[in-house]
């Protein structure tokens, strides 16, 4: 008998706009990510401080999974969820302030703090560290974003006992461009 998977939550981040379950949850008139995220994350009352401390991709992915996990999280016993994330930038928004801080050569001074940020799945162990998942995760780059593939990964996951729950989708950040869309298997 083969068991049968939902996509029980989703979470959509753009434009200045929070969506759950295509239903808008907040909105605001920021002129630059930063702003809007730092808005979003005092307006859901968000308690995280290394949240400021982050790039903007990790940014964005942790708003949308406190988005996402907020209600999922009871009881330890319970955080058996896996991460699978993608998009098609990689880390790259980082990747250029950071190459940007090693050829300023009268400036120079190549940032740790922006290093550890080079590479896109540093996002899931933010998001891992707040929610105490000890669970698999993955960050995959394609061309365009492939639910598809994402689905099906979440689905061998749940098949094979690996999660109980697969938080997963696209999390693309590039130059003030961004598009979060997550959703959860389970």
């Amino acid at each position: 008998m083969k068991s049968q998977f939902i996509i029980s939550n989703s979470c959509k981040i753009e434009a200045n706009s929070i969506f759950i379950n295509d239903q808008k949850v907040f909105h605001s008139e920021a002129t630059s990510f930063t702003d809007f995220a730092k808005e979003a994350y005092k307006n859901f009352e968000i308690n995280y401080p290394k949240f400021f401390k982050m790039d903007n991709l990790s940014k964005l992915a942790f708003l949308a999974s406190e988005m996402m996990l907020n209600e999922q999280l009871i009881a330890q016993s319970e955080n058996n969820i896996a991460l699978v994330f993608a998009n098609q930038s990689s880390s790259l928004d980082t990747d250029v302030k950071y190459q940007n801080s090693i050829d300023d050569k009268e400036n120079y001074f190549p940032s740790p703090a922006v290093f550890v940020y080079t590479l896109p799945n540093i996002c899931l162990g933010e998001i891992s560290i707040k929610h105490q998942l000890k669970s698999e995760n993955a960050f995959f780059v394609f061309e365009e974003n492939n639910e598809v593939f994402l689905t099906q990964y979440a689905t061998s996951l749940l098949q094979n006992k690996k999660a109980a729950k697969v938080l997963c989708g696209w999390v693309e950040f590039f130059e003030e461009s961004y598009l979060a869309k997550l959703f959860m298997v389970e």
